[in-house]
């Protein structure tokens, strides 16, 4: 197996089988990939940065098995830092790596993780999320004209409520409305408040929105998923590669532009010119914190609902 050394950052490590064909209907290569995390690494690494993260690998391509990635393997660097976390699902320890640096992104990216999965919290606060968020997941019966309706509506009810959403494709065909929250509410206050809009939407568009978790039970009707606010669970973070022909992105949006774009707009092709063009336009998610207490009081929650939030920690 023919293998490059490189050195990022100081760290040095080898680069194998650059020219494997991971995206056959487009040709796509594992070096492209790499070449990909490597100019997007200064805009995706601040949403990856202490968080504990699941990946996906696909070693054979997209058309092959894939396999998900939440424990370090041994042949980890010893430079890449981790964080061990008891799962209470499992029953044992998980060492979690933890994406700090460009070189880890390069590393990973070598190992043919395409997908990049942070949690919604940080592993020096582990047990509170630093987003609220809502993944809008179509059926096969629905149009994406019905997706971007439902995420405009979600906006409206959030902005009804006082507060201000940003929207990011899934890189598949949905779309995700994050929430940035005070880090100071528990997984289960969060749950319950993405309860309370996702019913609120479902009563204003029942004929295309559902919070029905049963697939076959939605029809034609798009999943509002409140329940990825659980400790462990995740979405793909902003700028990752997705396992889809064209080898979209999960690509930030203005919400002008949400009713004229579609997910295949964004591929690791275009994603850095539209970045030299626009900005980083996801970067307020990290720092723009907003209280739900008001919120609370108008949908009739309560805080102080433990801080444990529900199973599903990383198993």
């Amino acid at each position: 197996m023919v293998s490059n050394t490189v050195t990022i950052e100081g760290r040095s490590f080898a680069l194998s089988r650059l020219d494997k064909v991971l995206w056959p209907q487009d040709g796509y290569t594992k070096g492209e990939l790499i070449n990909y995390y490597v100019e997007v690494a200064p805009y995706i690494l601040p949403h990856l940065r202490g968080r504990p993260m699941v990946f996906t690998r696909y070693p054979d391509g997209i058309e092959k098995q894939s396999f998900y990635q939440k424990n370090a393997p041994p042949s980890l660097p010893e430079w890449v830092n981790t964080f061990t976390y008891y799962s209470s699902d499992s029953k044992r320890d998980i060492n979690f790596i933890l994406v700090e640096e460009s070189a880890t992104l390069v590393w990973l990216a070598n190992q043919a993780c395409i997908e990049m999965h942070p949690w919604l919290s940080c592993a020096g606060s582990v047990d509170y999320p630093d987003f609220a968020v809502f993944d809008l997941d179509p059926s096969p019966g629905n149009s994406f004209e019905q997706v971007r309706t439902i995420a405009l509506l979600t906006r409206r009810v959030l902005n009804e409520l006082g507060l201000r959403s940003y929207i990011k494709t899934s890189g598949s065909q949905g779309l995700h409305v994050y929430l940035p929250v005070e880090n100071e509410y528990s997984y289960e206050e969060i749950r319950d408040f993405g309860r309370s809009v996702a019913e609120i939407i479902c009563t204003m568009q029942p004929d295309i929105a559902t919070i029905e978790r049963t697939v076959r039970k939605r029809g034609a009707k798009i999943y509002v998923d409140y329940l990825q606010n659980v400790k462990g669970k995740t979405l793909c973070s902003a700028y990752s590669v997705r396992p889809r022909d064209g080898a979209t992105v999960s690509a930030p949006l203005n919400w002008d532009e949400v009713s004229n774009v579609k997910p295949s707009d964004f591929t690791i092709k275009t994603i850095l010119p539209r970045l030299q063009k626009l900005g980083e336009l996801f970067a307020p998610v990290l720092t723009d914190r907003q209280s739900l207490e008001t919120a609370f009081s108008q949908l009739g929650l309560k805080m102080g609902n433990g801080a444990s939030g529900a199973s599903g920690d990383g198993s």
